[in-house]
């Protein structure tokens, strides 16, 4: 596939860990949807297990084993799911933008 350039690299580097917090906060705020819904504890119990099951499993595909040769697919996923800005986006070079929205069946 494409060789992530360096400057691109590190913009990964610095996106993660706040793309990694933005996927917390949503997760974190459908639990607290969930545990204030009106269902009895034990039903609300199990929605938030399943909801942390789901998140996990999201997590790791998301955000497991950064390393250069998964990049544009990491990059990829995470901007799919709304977790990248638009400033973060930009800071990419535009053959890297390009290889991302190729990816996504935006381009």
């Amino acid at each position: 596939m494409w060789e992530i350039k360096e400057p691109d690299w590190k913009v990964l580097r610095r996106v993660h860990p706040l793309a990694l917090e933005r996927f917390c906060e949503r997760v974190l705020a459908e639990i607290d949807r969930v545990s204030h819904d009106g269902a009895t504890s034990h039903a609300r119990y199990l929605q938030i297990f399943r909801i942390l099951q789901q998140g996990d499993r999201e997590m790791a595909r998301l955000f497991d084993n950064p390393r250069r040769s998964h990049a544009l697919t990491m990059l990829a996923q995470i901007r799919s799911q709304g977790l990248l800005t638009e400033d973060e986006f930009s800071s990419l070079s535009p053959e890297t933008r390009g290889a991302i929205q190729m990816l996504l069946g935006a381009g």
